[in-house]
């Protein structure tokens, strides 16, 4: 059975098949060993040149978010809240993946411990969980701050920011915990090599020698959980987001109040079209090579880290003036 990817990004969780040659009598073995991007070994140094500017815009723009909501005072509201939230679980995304990555493609570093692949395996699916659930506290953010203006300060207190942050961190964690404690159930005894640069939760749970389907049952009803509650409230938001900007009297009125969502709307495409497309070539692209397939799955978690901290340094007014007006008084 094929299983669709865990909230999307949360995981790309098809199973990759493994050729005869790899097969060893292996009974739980200790280490696994990561192929990286198979196929390409031999370009592995130059795939980390984007790999790894990708990792250090990421880096940097996230903590850059950080610190300037923490030093601006007039920052201190609920949609940066909500946006340093989101910047530390991308810090959390992209260094769950990039440090091993990068060490298998300029040191050949290719073992990873059974106990630290099952980490990495739920810090990946844990935090994109909690990324997709943030995106929907934003969402929700956007719709009362357009549709009941005068009642957002009353609405969205900082006690209920505080909740549903809580809120979205138990969500992630306790659906996701099953996960490896699934794969540390299994047998394994085909092989110890796994075709990727990380540990893939398909990639890894098809390496046992015994029935595998609870794992494939439990993270495809987190998918229609997870993916398909978050779709339909951000949805839900924007109809009604839409509705009430249609609504005002000028074009002028309208463009500035759809201005305020534009940010928050290109975040979603960020996070979604990404996996969406890793998704549809793992889907149905049946005879593309393995190492796209890859490629992708690494690309759609490192993309939405990196673009993020772009999107809103550049679209949100008040951290771009804050960042130039820093800037200005250090080269002063």
């Amino acid at each position: 059975m094929q299983e669709t990817p865990f909230c999307l990004r949360v995981g790309h969780l098809l199973p990759y098949s493994m050729s005869d040659s790899n097969t060893t009598d292996f009974t739980n073995p200790s280490t696994f060993i990561l192929l990286g991007i198979p196929g390409l070994e031999a370009a592995h140094v130059w795939i980390s040149i984007p790999f790894c500017t990708m990792y250090i815009i990421a880096i940097l723009g996230n903590f850059t978010i950080l610190f300037i909501v923490k030093m601006e005072p007039s920052l201190h509201g609920p949609m940066y809240y909500f946006l340093c939230m989101l910047a530390i679980s991308d810090l959390v995304l992209s260094t769950s993946i990039l440090p091993k990555t990068l060490s298998i493609f300029w040191f050949n570093s290719r073992e990873i411990n059974f106990s630290a692949c099952l980490t990495q395996m739920y810090f990946l699916h844990c935090f994109s969980t909690m990324a997709s659930g943030i995106l929907v506290a934003m969402a929700f953010d956007r719709y009362v701050a357009i549709c009941d203006p005068l009642r957002y300060s009353t609405i969205l207190t900082n006690p209920l920011v505080a909740k549903i942050g809580l809120a979205v961190v138990l969500r992630g964690s306790i659906l996701v915990l099953p996960t490896p404690f699934l794969a540390r159930r299994w047998t394994y005894c085909r092989t110890n090599i796994i075709p990727h640069a990380y540990c893939e939760h398909m990639a890894v749970v098809k390496l046992a020698c015994t029935d595998i389907h609870i794992s494939s049952y439990y993270g495809l009803s987190v998918v229609f959980f997870v993916t398909g509650l978050d779709v339909f409230f951000i949805t839900a938001s924007y109809i009604q987001i839409l509705r009430a900007i249609f609504s005002l009297p000028t074009k002028d009125t309208q463009l500035k109040s759809l201005g305020t969502c534009s940010s928050h709307l290109c975040a979603i495409l960020a996070f979604y079209i990404p996996a969406l497309f890793s998704f549809l070539t793992q889907r149905f692209g049946h005879n593309m090579a393995l190492h796209f397939h890859v490629l992708m799955a690494n690309v759609s978690f490192l993309v939405p880290p990196m673009l993020n901290p772009i999107i809103y340094g550049v679209r949100t007014r008040q951290i771009r003036d804050r960042l130039f007006r820093f800037f200005s008084h250090k080269g002063t």
